[in-house]
């Protein structure tokens, strides 16, 4: 008796050893892929998390950096001389009425001498006014006399603050030489420089002798096709991206659009502010300038190569547990040069394989 039911035991269990094992090796998904923890090709992935950033209202806009002109000072000579010592290089700090350049000028030394002269005429005038004013009070002279001699008077004491005002212009004084010092209007660095010394320097000249800007405050600029011109508002927020820094993201905002189009390209230029992050950003560096959405939705970003174009449709790879990485598809929001954002079929933070999906992708279909 023991031994049958020993005999139909085992018999059961041998039949129930092909099921145990069906449910130990579950099949993998036809658009999944299964990498053990120690596979070459799994270490050669580039897996990440996705984030989100503000939508977009548009596709990046081309634009560039460039100086803030309320913190820049372009500087002339507002008179006609010789260099004679540069004090101030490309890239030196300077402070405000700090001397960049000493020049000798004989515009300054003539008006030096028009305001000597003015001064000298005037205390001559002003002596022959006392005098004609006693000869009046002795009635020696008529009243019309002193008359005449206060109008020459009051003629010299105004060439004399025309010709003190001269030089005050110029930051010079009746006792200086023809030795005359450019100065800096305003502190910040010295970006371009286009004079040495012997150089001649000209009022009219029509590049300017010196560049001066604060680093810490620049502009963005736009020139917006005009297809685009209903996405882009003042005050609305934009984000700024440049060659030098791949995937960093700087902040701005639209300070002002231009109030007519361009009949040559039909764009118009849009003024950005922006965030240079303590001088990083540089005057003319070449930017891709993104319009944000107003309403403040995020959305999540993704860079291209994380993508696998499939006739109309867009896939990607995403790494469900460790080792298991499967095929998704995605609908796209806005795409540009290096990355896009998808408006469905990602969560945030999902894992997501930004290197190496078109193996991932050829490896699925070998084995199809």
């Amino acid at each position: 008796m023991n031994k049958k039911l020993l005999i139909l035991l085992l018999s059961s269990l041998y039949s129930m050893t092909p099921l145990l094992a069906a449910e130990a090796v579950k099949p993998k998904a036809a658009d999944e892929v299964v990498l053990a923890a120690d596979s070459p090709q799994l270490a050669n992935l580039k897996i990440e998390a996705v984030t989100q950033i503000p939508a977009p209202a548009s596709s990046p806009l081309n634009g560039k950096i460039v100086f803030n002109e309320n913190f820049t000072a372009r500087i002339s000579s507002p008179v006609v001389g010789r260099a004679l010592k540069i004090n101030a290089e490309v890239g030196n700090s300077v402070k405000s009425g700090q001397v960049l350049m000493t020049m000798d000028s004989p515009d300054l030394g003539s008006a030096i001498a028009d305001a000597r002269k003015a001064q000298a005429e005037l205390q001559l005038k002003k002596q022959a006014y006392d005098r004609s004013r006693m000869l009046l009070d002795g009635g020696v002279i008529p009243h019309k006399e002193l008359e005449a001699s206060k109008t020459d008077l009051d003629e010299a004491a105004a060439e004399s603050e025309r010709a003190s005002a001269r030089l005050n212009n110029l930051g010079a004084s009746r006792n200086n030489n023809q030795s005359y010092s450019v100065r800096a209007p305003l502190a910040g660095i010295i970006v371009d420089r286009q004079v040495s010394p012997g150089s001649e320097v000209r009022p009219e000249a029509p590049a300017p002798l010196f560049i001066i800007t604060d680093p810490l405050h620049l502009w963005a600029s736009i020139d917006l096709p005009e297809r685009d011109l209903g996405k882009v508002n003042p005050g609305q927020s934009v984000s700024i991206e440049v060659d030098a820094y791949p995937g960093e993201v700087f902040n701005g905002k639209i300070l002002s659009i231009g109030a007519m189009i361009d009949p040559a390209t039909r764009r118009v230029p849009v003024r950005c502010s922006v965030d240079s992050k303590e001088g990083r950003l540089k005057p003319e560096m070449y930017a891709r300038i993104t319009p944000l959405s107003p309403d403040n939705r995020q959305v999540i970003r993704i860079p291209n190569s994380a993508l696998i174009t499939e006739g109309l449709y867009s896939y990607v790879f995403v790494e469900t547990s460790p080792g298991h990485i499967k095929k998704r598809r995605v609908t796209l929001d806005v795409q540009g040069k290096d990355f896009a954002t998808v408006k469905q079929g990602l969560s945030n933070n999902e894992k997501l394989v930004i290197s190496g999906a078109i193996l991932l992708n050829s490896e699925l279909a070998a084995g199809k």
